[in-house]
Parts: structure tokens; C-alpha cells; sequence
């Protein structure tokens, strides 16, 4: 017994180096982006078009915020609080109105459940493009334009995080407890926002994750829905900032976007540890 223990640690330990090594390198890769973005932050436009590839900062970071907030399509502060409202108001909503949409689908017995839930994935399969021209002139027609409204609202109805919220409470949500909620007299709202909320909250938290950085870089709906300076969100400044071939500041684009960037890390940050918590929950479940 101890000899076959012996050989399938002495088999084990090149898979888990190999497993290390491999780790270390996607991550590498996933970092190296980044650190380029931010390196280029701190350079000039003229190092920048030399040498675009570089792990060495420059001392043009102070010069470069300088061109950013001369701009007059670039204001920070504001950009940031228009990005933030449209993100965490798409997030919340999205989040919370496809988990009670799912919570429908697993908890309770009616005639067109799988119909509705087929309608939800046929939904899935129509590219967001195809719907886009139709859905400006609509909020055209209804005066609807230059509003954050018409950013938010339209993702309480997300189908793809409906389906990612039902495939989890299939396995992880216990329905013995919402039954015996129900016989203790708790309303249906109630039962769900203490008891079934908490009990999805890491994969709550990952969709919110996925929600507001999709929402945050979004570049197409809010170009053509927002025409005031006063509403731009972010991505839609740092768009603005790369000129012609012969004015384009690179440097300060990198920065920009390096700016950008620097919200999604922060939130990413903040939930990790539910998702951490959801992938050690799955394990023991196993």
C-alpha cells in the first residue's frame, strides 16, 4: 500500500510542477496587457510610436494627465459618475431581476415553464446588433434620448444571466427550505430576498461582475443615445481622444484607458471573495 502511495506521489509531483508552470504563464499572459497600458501611460507619443513594446516607465505621466484634462471632451470626474451610474444601475438590475426570474423557473410548477425558459435561450441566439437600430428610433420617438434610463432598464430582462442563475440553483438551491418558509407563512418576496438571495450570492456576485464590466466598456448604444458633452461616460471620452494620424497623443490615450481600466479592478477586488467562496462551495459539494 505505501509503495503504490510512493509512486503516485512520485507521478504526481511533475504534473503539479508542469500544472504550476503552466498556471504562472497564463497569468503572465493575462497581466501583460496591463502592464503594458499602464507602462505607456507614463510614456510620450513619440517613445510610444518607437517602441510600442516596453517594460521600462517613462517620466511623462504628469504631462500626459496635463493633455488628458485640457481636452474638452475628457473630463474624469465627470465620465467617471456617468459611467457609474449607467454600470451600477445595469448591474443591480440585471442581477437581482434574472435571480427572481430563475428562482421562477426552478421553484415553481407551472403549465409553460419550458416553453418560457426555450423563449429565454432562442432570445440568446439574437446578436445584440440586430436589435440596436430599432431600439434608437424607438427611444428616439419617445424622447427618450440624452437619458441614462434607456441604458439601464433594458437589462432586467438578461437572458443569459437567467440561464446562468437557473443552472445554478438547480443543484445548489434546496427546495425543502422554501417549502418550509412557505408553511411558516413567510411571503414569497420575503423567502426570497433573506432566504434564496443568500444562498446565491457567489454566483450573484459573479454575474455582477461580468454585468457591470460589459456595461462599463460599452461603447455602441451610449454613443448614439448620449449627444450632450455633459453625458458622456468614459469609454465614450477616451474614444474621443485619438485625433488624426498627425494630433493622436498616445501617451495620453494610454492613460485614458489605463484610467478606465482602473474602476474594474476595484469591483473585481471587492467580489472576488464571493467567487472564491462559490468555487470552494461547488468543491465540497462534489
Amino acid at each position: 500500500m505505501s509503495d503504490s502511495i510512493r509512486r503516485v506521489k512520485r507521478v504526481s509531483r511533475p504534473f503539479i510542477v508542469l500544472m504550476y508552470v503552466v498556471c504562472i504563464f497564463f497569468a503572465i499572459l493575462s497581466l501583460l496587457p496591463f502592464v503594458i497600458m499602464v507602462i505607456n501611460s507614463t510614456r510620450s507619443t513619440y517613445q510610444v510610436q518607437q517602441h510600442a513594446l516596453s517594460f521600462l516607465p517613462s517620466k511623462y505621466l504628469l504631462s500626459n494627465l496635463k493633455i488628458l484634462t485640457s481636452k474638452d471632451t475628457f473630463h474624469p470626474i465627470r465620465g467617471f459618475v456617468n459611467s457609474l451610474i449607467i454600470s451600477s444601475g445595469t448591474t443591480i438590475c440585471a442581477v437581482y431581476f434574472s435571480t427572481l426570474t430563475a428562482y421562477a423557473l426552478v421553484a415553481y410548477q407551472w403549465k409553460l415553464r419550458n416553453a418560457f425558459f426555450s423563449l429565454v435561450l432562442a432570445v440568446m441566439m439574437i446578436p445584440t446588433q440586430v436589435t440596436s437600430i430599432g431600439f434608437y428610433q424607438m427611444m428616439y420617438r419617445v424622447h427618450m434620448t440624452n437619458n441614462f434610463l434607456p441604458l439601464i432598464l433594458p437589462a432586467i430582462a438578461s437572458p443569459s444571466m437567467v440561464f446562468f442563475m437557473r443552472q445554478y440553483m438547480i443543484p445548489s438551491l434546496p427546495l425543502e427550505i422554501v417549502e418550509s418558509a412557505r408553511v411558516d407563512g413567510c411571503h414569497e418576496f420575503r423567502t426570497f430576498n433573506q432566504i434564496v438571495i443568500p444562498m446565491v450570492k457567489p454566483a450573484m456576485a459573479t454575474q455582477g461582475i461580468f454585468c457591470f464590466v460589459a456595461s462599463w466598456n460599452q461603447l455602441f448604444l451610449p454613443q448614439i443615445l448620449l449627444t450632450k458633452k455633459k453625458l458622456y461616460t468614459m469609454p465614450i471620452m477616451v474614444s474621443l481622444l485619438k485625433g488624426d494620424i498627425y494630433k493622436t497623443e498616445y501617451g495620453a490615450v494610454y492613460l485614458g484607458l489605463a484610467l478606465t481600466v482602473l474602476p474594474l479592478f476595484i469591483v473585481y477586488f471587492l467580489l472576488s471573495k464571493y467567487i472564491i467562496a462559490g468555487v470552494a462551495l461547488g468543491g465540497v459539494k462534489g
